[in-house]
C-alpha cells in the first residue's frame, strides 16, 4: 500500500523545515537588532562578574595592606615603648650612680669631719695664743716660796683670753691662795694642768673642756708683781706635782 505524506495543520515541520526556520530567525533578530539586545546583559554581567572579581582582589589588598599598617604601628609602638623603658631604665641607674656617689662624697666629708674633729680633740695648744714664756721653769727667787718657779709665766695683758691646752675635765675652779683665782684640769692622758692668777673663770668643776677652749681671763689676782698667766703641768691635782710645762706642751706638739 502506498502512503503519502499527510499534511494539515497539525504535522509538525520537518527537521530542515525547522532548521531553515531558526536561521531565518536569527537572521532576522540579527537584522532587527534583538540579538544585540539580548547579548548585551549576557556581555554585561560577564564584565559585571569581572569588576566584582576585582573589587574583591582589590579589597584583599587593600585588607593586607590596613594589617601591614597596624603590624607596622604596632611594632613601632612596642619599638618606641622599649626605647622610653630602656631611657628611664638608664635614667633611673644614672639617678641611682648620682644619688650613690653623693653618699658617698657625703660620708667622706663625714668621715674628714669626724677625722678632723678627733685630731682636734687629740692636739694641744698654748694657753694664750699668740704669746712666749716671760718666766721659765723652776726659776729661783724669793717671790716664790718654795724658792724656785714651779710653772711658767706667760706674758698676757690682764682680760687676754685663757685657753685649756688640751681635752679634760676641770677638777678645780676657784680661788688658790698664792695662784689666786686658778683652774685646775685633768687631762684625757692622765696628765693635769693649772692656769693661775686669772681676773676671772669661765668654767666649773666636771665640766669637760677641749683644746683652746675659754676657761677664763687672764690677770694679776694672788701672789704676781703683774698681769700674766701662770702655767703647770703636774702629775697630780696637788702643788708639788710640777713636771717641766714647757717640754710637756712641747712634747704635745705646742710650739713654744
Amino acid at each position: 500500500m502506498a502512503f503519502t505524506r499527510a499534511t494539515g495543520k497539525h504535522r509538525a515541520p520537518g527537521r530542515m523545515t525547522r532548521k531553515k526556520a531558526n536561521f531565518a530567525g536569527v537572521a532576522a533578530l540579527a537584522t532587527t537588532g534583538v540579538i544585540g539586545t539580548l547579548a548585551s546583559p549576557a556581555l554585561a554581567a560577564e564584565t559585571g562578574a569581572t569588576t566584582v572579581e576585582d573589587t574583591g582582589l582589590t579589597q584583599i589588598v587593600a585588607a593586607d595592606s590596613l594589617a601591614d599598617q597596624i603590624a607596622d604601628q604596632a611594632a613601632a609602638q612596642k619599638q618606641e615603648a622599649a626605647e622610653a623603658a630602656a631611657k628611664a631604665k638608664a635614667e633611673a641607674e644614672a639617678k641611682r650612680k648620682a644619688e650613690a656617689r653623693a653618699k658617698e662624697a657625703r660620708e667622706a666629708k663625714e668621715r674628714a669631719a669626724r677625722e678632723a674633729e678627733r685630731k682636734r680633740l687629740n692636739s694641744f695648744v698654748s694657753p694664750i695664743s699668740g704669746s712666749y714664756v716671760s718666766t721659765g721653769y723652776q726659776a729661783g727667787g724669793a717671790v716664790w716660796s718654795s724658792g724656785s718657779h714651779t710653772g711658767i709665766d706667760f706674758h698676757a695683758a690682764s682680760g687676754t683670753s685663757v685657753h685649756a691646752v688640751g681635752l679634760g675635765t676641770v677638777v678645780e675652779a676657784g680661788w688658790g691662795g698664792a695662784y689666786g683665782n686658778n683652774v685646775v684640769i685633768k687631762m684625757n692622758d692622765g696628765s693635769y694642768t693649772q692656769y693661775g692668777h686669772l681676773s676671772s673663770i669661765s668654767v666649773s668643776v666636771g665640766q669637760s673642756v677641749t683644746p683652746g677652749q675659754r676657761i677664763g681671763l687672764s690677770g694679776a689676782t694672788g701672789n704676781t708683781s703683774g698681769p700674766h698667766l701662770h702655767f703647770e703641768a703636774r702629775t697630780s691635782p696637788e702643788y708639788g706635782s710640777d713636771i717641766n710645762p714647757l717640754a710637756y706642751l712641747r712634747a704635745h706638739g705646742v710650739n713654744v
